[in-house]
This record gives structure tokens, C-alpha cells and sequence, in this order.
């Protein structure tokens, strides 16, 4: 395992890990891994595989290498999904599973999101979304992080009830890695539409919590009712005033905070 591909936090023994979204929105949980490592020891992983398998053995060796199996496996948006299928490929690793800001788990939820983020965007905003949306999950070359972090900067705009400038601008510090956007992104959509990613989901055993918030443009229902059909030991926390990362959200931050703690004990 490469050094740079993890981050530590606090002290041993490290049985929590935080995985960010994207894919390639590397460093992104580092502020929610600070707050957390004031009492215990917190794994931040920088997952840089290109595909969805690649990354799920990155993400594997790390807990296998640094972390106090078994861990509670705190993943963000796409880190939701990619927690949840490490989860299911390895259980003995994981002792609990929260979902912060997860992504629908079947196709039909997702048609939502676009619609509700370019009704939150200018015009001319919601051009240069798509062409960025287009440019990088579909082009093989020309892409770059700066274009990701464009992107994300629309993004977090549109995503965000109320977000605090100064956290605000802590995660637009943070450089994204495109090839891991433009190739993980379309084989994790293919499995949501295909079926796989819910199919995988189920086989999970461990207790799940979702967190998610109510301005958050990935309806909650898409988490929520797929998931609780499927998972004997599974819970919801909506958090009102918030947007789709909580600990940037003046409203919700501190509830977010009060809530993770809770469900880490």
C-alpha cells in the first residue's frame, strides 16, 4: 500500500474509516475525519483505482493493513456505494456501515437529480454542467482536474441549503482525479441500472444507518425504501436544512456531528 493513498487521524487503535465520493474527490472527508479523531483513531483513505473493482481492493487492503477490524465503514455520496459493496464482499471486516448522502440504489429514483440541480442553477450554469458532465464521463482524453473541481464547484452550489463559507472553501482546496470520476462513475451507474448494485447491497448483514439530507438533491426515497426492503437492520436520519455534504451546512453541521457520534457508540 502506498503512504499517500491514506491518511491517519487521532490514535490507534483505528477502527473507523471515512471514504469520500466522487470518484476521485480525494480529501474531501478530511474535515469530518478531524472532528471525529478527537476521542478515537480515524482511517482516511485516498482512493485512486480507475474502476469499481480496483478500488474496492484498494479500499479492502487499507482496512486489512491499518485498520482494528472489525471497522465502522463511514462512506459519503459515491463512498456510500463503494462502503456498501466492500461491506458485502467482506463482512467479517465490518462491523457497521453508515451512509452519508448516498446515492438512489435503483435507476428509476435518479431521474430526480439532474432536474432538481439545474432548476438550482443559472442558465448559463446549467450549460457548462453538462458540458463538464458530458466531458468527463464520456471523453477518453482532454479531461483534468480542473475541469473535476468545475464541477464540483457547480455541484456543491446547487447541492448546498446554507453552506458556511470558510468550510465552503476548504473543500474546493481539495484536487479530484478525473480518470476515476469519468471511468468508476459510469460502471457503478451501469450497476444501479442493471440491478448488481442493490443485489450486492442485500447481501449485507450488518446494522446500516443512512444520513441524508432533506435539500439534498438525491431523494432520500431512493436510499431509503430500497434499502429497508432489502436489509434486516436498517435506519434512516434525515436531517432537516441541509444539503448533500452536512458537515459545510451552518444549519445542519452541528446535528450531523451529534448524529455520527451517536451511531459511532
Amino acid at each position: 500500500m502506498n503512504d499517500s493513498n491514506l491518511r491517519k487521524h487521532g490514535d490507534a487503535p483505528f477502527n473507523v474509516v471515512v471514504v469520500h465520493g466522487g470518484p476521485g474527490a480525494t480529501g474531501e472527508m478530511k474535515l469530518v475525519a478531524d472532528r471525529l479523531s478527537t476521542d478515537r483513531g480515524i482511517l482516511e483513505p485516498m482512493q485512486r483505482g480507475i474502476s469499481i473493482e480496483s478500488q474496492v481492493d484498494e479500499l479492502l487492503d487499507i482496512i486489512e493493513d491499518s485498520g482494528a477490524i472489525p471497522v465502522k465503514l463511514i462512506g459519503h455520496s459515491w463512498g456510500a456505494w463503494l462502503s456498501a459493496l466492500v461491506t458485502s464482499k467482506a463482512p467479517k471486516l465490518v462491523e457497521k456501515l453508515i451512509l452519508i448522502s448516498s446515492g438512489p440504489f435503483e435507476h428509476h429514483y435518479a431521474k430526480k437529480i439532474k432536474p432538481t440541480r439545474l432548476s438550482r442553477l443559472s442558465e448559463a450554469e446549467g450549460r457548462e454542467y453538462q458540458n463538464l458532465v458530458d466531458k468527463l464521463t464520456h471523453s477518453q482524453a482532454g479531461t483534468s482536474p480542473e475541469a473535476l473541481a468545475r464541477l464540483g464547484a457547480l455541484a456543491t452550489k446547487s447541492d448546498a441549503y446554507d453552506p458556511l463559507l470558510s468550510l465552503l472553501a476548504h473543500q474546493a482546496s481539495h484536487r479530484g482525479e478525473p480518470d476515476a470520476f469519468s471511468q468508476a462513475l459510469q460502471q457503478a451507474l451501469e450497476m444501479r441500472k442493471n440491478g448488481t448494485l442493490l443485489e450486492q447491497a442485500a447481501r449485507i448483514r450488518c446494522p446500516v444507518t443512512a444520513i441524508h439530507g432533506d435539500y439534498d438533491p438525491h431523494p432520500v426515497e431512493g436510499v431509503q425504501r430500497p434499502l429497508a426492503a432489502v436489509l434486516p437492520n436498517f435506519h434512516l436520519i434525515l436531517l432537516e436544512q441541509c444539503g448533500h455534504k452536512p458537515w459545510i451546512e451552518r444549519q445542519a453541521k452541528d446535528t450531523f456531528y451529534d448524529v455520527l457520534q451517536a451511531e459511532l457508540f
